[in-house]
């Protein structure tokens, strides 16, 4: 519905609010480790898009909401969580899309080796829950953190 007096698409807005606060709740449950809440904010099949990257364990495909919000604990598992970094630069949304833009750092536990680099974070909500997430990050940085050294 658009509002001749304010010069703005009204159900764009309630969508942009909307999935702002779900996007937020998102990374609220991330940070504290909340995989039951990530389950629940996941919709039920989700559209995730990773760049493969064979070499490092916590990179790989998902298509429902319980794998996606096990990508946490699994990352948790392979780095060492007192050395994870991230910071979010940017957080754009238009509708149902966000983007977050921003840096991340870690360490891989099997390897001792650091990586970091900026990544986007493009997040889609529909009805409440997460239906697409697409990640851009530095993935050779990380793929070199995992290749032990010879």
């Amino acid at each position: 519905m658009f509002d001749k007096s304010s010069g703005t698409n009204v159900s764009s807005e309630v969508s942009a609010e909307a999935t702002r606060a779900v996007v937020q709740d998102f990374l609220a449950a991330r940070l504290a480790g909340d995989t039951q809440r990530l389950v629940e904010l996941f919709a039920d099949e989700v559209d995730w898009m990773l760049a493969e990257n064979p070499g490092v364990p916590w990179i790989r495909p998902r298509r429902t909401g319980v794998e996606c919000a096990a990508q946490f604990s699994e990352l948790m598992e392979y780095t060492v969580p007192e050395d994870a970094r991230a910071s979010v630069d940017a957080f754009l949304v238009d509708g149902a899309d966000a983007v977050l833009m921003g840096q991340v750092s870690g360490t891989v536990r099997a390897t001792g080796k650091a990586f970091a680099g900026p990544f986007a974070l493009r997040l889609t909500v529909e009805g409440g829950r997460i239906v697409r997430h697409h990640l851009y990050e530095n993935s050779l940085s990380i793929a070199e953190a995992c290749v032990p050294d010879q």
